[in-house]
């Protein structure tokens, strides 16, 4: 499969820059691969698609505040550092991406906070922009995260192009989000309202959840021609016992099962047996989902000229 086959032009006012005044009052585009048909709805009409006893699998990942903003140390340089996720929880030492990349070298020191609240070091080189940094605190663990925390910014990608807004701190979540860890919301469930859960519930439709903590490599690019020789950043996952024997359950009676965004695609392919069954796991995957081209480049075409919103915020398309 081919990178090119995947190219298109996308203005960019058709990318999402504010969440919907409703989460499933976004469009929704259906794509029915049997029938070679798409159809347009509301994100609350999916449930027209399902019936009692199909299964949802959501992906119970929770962002949190990821980007920090601080100053360098004697020359007072604004750096951004992108918190990627936790190496040492006693050493407090985290993987980050920091911005401008060139400023900043092993040894600097970085300050956060209107009183220099949290100093963090530098202490190695990852990649081009990644460094890894240890905190300086000599409190309880407890309050070093709450207080990280409390200086962290919505991780909103770039391709929203404005500061996060309280607004974002709640609508950059899903409403089942759960265990913390992820730098980028499962965009897929951001659609999935109460009222729209508990429609879905009372019709029969069973829910189930896997965790996998999206990490930036969800929007880093893709550099290579040949999409099989593609690198993803490994992401952790895990598939807990219950869910499984929702999943299999679901597959032995011919069930249809909705697996709600990539996230949650590719946790679930991370983890098959050779029999075709969903098996308990807790680890790390780098899978890389990529459809058939024709499918998909018709169902972009014909998104753009519909005036659907693209991004993390913008609107849904179920696969049928």
């Amino acid at each position: 499969m081919k990178l090119s086959k995947f190219r298109f032009d996308l203005p960019l006012d058709l990318i999402a820059q504010h969440p919907a005044n409703e989460r499933d009052e976004s469009k929704l585009m259906v794509v029915n691969r049997a029938k070679n048909k798409i159809e347009h709805r509301q994100f609350k009409d999916v449930i027209e698609y399902f019936k009692d006893k199909d299964v949802f699998v959501f992906n119970d990942t929770k962002v949190f505040p990821a980007r920090l903003f601080g100053n360098k140390e004697k020359t007072g340089a604004k750096i951004e550092v992108f918190l990627l996720r936790e190496l040492n929880k006693e050493q407090k030492l985290w993987d980050v991406l920091v911005d401008p990349a060139r400023k900043i070298r092993i040894g600097n020191k970085l300050y956060f906070g209107d009183n220099s609240t949290l100093v963090a070091e530098v202490i190695d080189n990852t990649t081009s922009r990644g460094r890894t940094l240890r905190f300086l605190y000599d409190g309880k663990y407890e309050d070093f995260k709450k207080i990280l925390y409390k200086l962290g910014k919505t991780p909103l990608p770039k391709f929203i192009q404005r500061p996060p807004e309280r607004k974002d701190a709640e609508r950059y979540q899903t409403i089942y989000a759960k265990n913390i860890g992820a730098v980028a919301a499962p965009s897929a469930g951001l659609h999935f309202s109460r009222h729209l859960m508990k429609r879905l519930e009372i019709k029969g439709i069973n829910f189930a959840y896997i965790t996998l903590h999206a990490g930036l490599g969800n929007f880093r690019g893709v550099d290579v021609e040949d999409l099989t020789k593609h690198k993803m950043d490994a992401e952790e996952i895990h598939i807990s016992d219950e869910t499984v024997a929702i999943v299999n359950n679901a597959k032995t009676h011919k069930r249809q099962i909705c697996a709600v965004g990539t996230t949650v695609l590719k946790t679930l392919e991370s983890s098959v047996s050779t029999l075709d069954e969903l098996k308990p796991f807790s680890g790390w995957t780098n899978k890389f989902i990529f459809p058939p081209y024709k499918l998909m480049m018709n169902a972009y075409r014909e998104a753009m000229k519909k005036g659907y919103k693209f991004g993390s915020y913008g609107d849904a398309m179920l696969i049928l």
